[in-house]
C-alpha cells in the first residue's frame, strides 16, 4: 500500500486529493495546523471513518515538518497548504510569503535529508503571469507577479526547479489556473456569488455587491485539477505543467448563469462597489494545456456550466433552512 502525505488536507484541493488517493487504495496522512483543527468539515467524513491519519504541525515549524516526513517516509507528498488568497497576501505580506514561498525551501530541504525517495508535488498559480503581455500561456512564459502571493509562488517554482536539478529530487508541479468548487470559502468570488444567489432565492439576502465584474477568468473545477496532480505524480519524468480550462468567462457571466439557475434576473440584485476593485489586478490569462494533453492526455471533464450547477445545488441545499 502506497503512503501519501497531504499538506493542507482540510482545504479544497487537499480534501479532494485525499478522497482520490483513498479510492486509489493509498494510506493517507494529513498535516494540519493547530489553528485549523476546528475546520474539519471538508474531511469530516474521512476522519469519522478513519480513512486518514491526522498529524498536527505548521509549515513554518521545521521540527514538526521534519518529524512527520521522517516518520512516515511517504511515497508521495502533495503540498496544498499555502496561503492562497491574494488579498490576504496584501494585508499580511511577510507571513504570506513565509507560508507560500519560504516554507517550500524547508520542505525540500527535509525531503533531501530524511526522505529522498519521496515524490513531491507543488501547485503553482497562474498569478505568477500576472502582468503578462500574452493571454494564452504555456509553461515557458516569463513570470511577472503582481502580488506577494504570486511572488511566493515564483520563489517556490525556482526552489523546486533547483532541488530537482541539483539534488535529483523527484519534484513535479503544475501551474494551476483558477479552480473552484463547492468547498471554496466565501472569500473567493465564485463562492460569494453562488452563496448569495441561494440566499437571495430564499429571501435571506437582498443584493449581491461585487467589484469589477468585467474581469475575465479561466475557471475550472478543482476535482479535475487534483486528478491532474495525481496523474503528474505517476509520470516517469519530473516535470511542470500548465493546468487550466483553456477558456475565459467574465465574472458578470458567472453571475448571470448563477441567477439563471434559479430563474432570477441578475440585474435586479447585482450592485457594483468600488471598494472591491483590486489594485494590481491580474490581467486576463488563459491556459494552454497542450503539453499536459500530450504527456498524460489531460482534459477538462467539468465545463463552466457544470461547475456553476455543482456549486449552486450545494448552496441551495445548505441555505434551504
Amino acid at each position: 500500500m502506497k503512503k501519501a502525505l497531504i499538506l493542507g488536507i482540510t482545504g479544497q484541493d487537499g480534501s479532494f486529493i485525499a478522497e482520490l488517493l483513498i479510492k486509489k487504495k493509498y494510506k493517507v496522512h494529513g498535516y494540519v495546523r493547530r489553528s485549523a483543527t476546528g475546520n474539519y468539515k471538508n474531511i469530516k467524513h474521512l476522519v469519522e471513518k478513519k480513512k486518514v491519519q491526522i498529524h498536527h504541525g505548521d509549515l513554518l515549524d521545521f521540527v514538526s515538518l521534519t518529524n512527520v516526513i521522517k516518520n512516515i517516509k511517504p511515497d508521495e507528498i502533495y503540498n496544498f497548504a499555502d496561503q492562497d488568497h491574494v488579498k490576504w497576501s496584501t494585508d499580511l505580506p511577510i507571513y504570506s510569503f513565509d507560508v507560500t514561498g519560504s516554507s517550500t525551501l524547508k520542505i525540500l530541504e527535509i525531503i533531501k535529508n530524511v526522505s529522498k525517495n519521496s515524490k513531491y508535488f507543488h501547485p503553482f498559480s497562474s498569478n505568477i503571469f500576472g502582468n503578462s503581455k500574452k493571454i494564452r500561456l504555456k509553461e515557458h512564459e516569463d513570470f511577472s507577479p503582481l502580488s506577494i502571493y504570486a511572488l511566493g509562488k515564483v520563489s517556490s517554482y525556482y526552489a523546486c526547479k533547483m532541488y530537482r536539478d541539483i539534488y535529483n529530487l523527484k519534484i513535479r508541479g503544475a501551474i494551476f489556473f483558477n479552480h473552484e468548487s463547492e468547498r471554496r470559502t466565501e472569500e473567493y468570488v465564485t463562492r460569494k456569488i453562488t452563496k448569495a444567489v441561494a440566499r437571495i432565492y430564499y429571501g435571506k439576502q437582498k443584493k449581491l455587491a461585487l467589484g469589477n465584474v468585467y474581469t475575465k477568468i479561466d475557471w475550472g473545477y478543482a476535482k479535475d485539477y487534483v486528478e491532474a496532480a495525481y496523474n503528474i505524480m505517476q509520470l516517469k519524468k519530473n516535470n511542470f505543467y500548465i493546468i487550466g480550462s483553456g477558456k475565459k468567462t467574465s465574472i458578470l457571466e458567472f453571475v448571470r448563469r448563477s441567477f439563471n439557475f434559479v430563474g432570477l434576473n441578475y440585474k435586479k440584485y447585482l450592485t457594483i462597489n468600488k471598494k472591491f476593485f483590486r489594485k494590481g489586478a491580474t490581467k486576463t490569462l488563459v491556459a494552454d494545456n497542450s503539453k499536459a494533453k500530450k504527456d498524460f492526455k489531460f482534459k477538462i471533464k467539468t465545463n463552466i456550466n457544470d461547475l456553476i450547477k455543482i456549486m449552486m445545488k450545494h448552496d441551495l441545499e445548505n441555505e434551504k433552512d
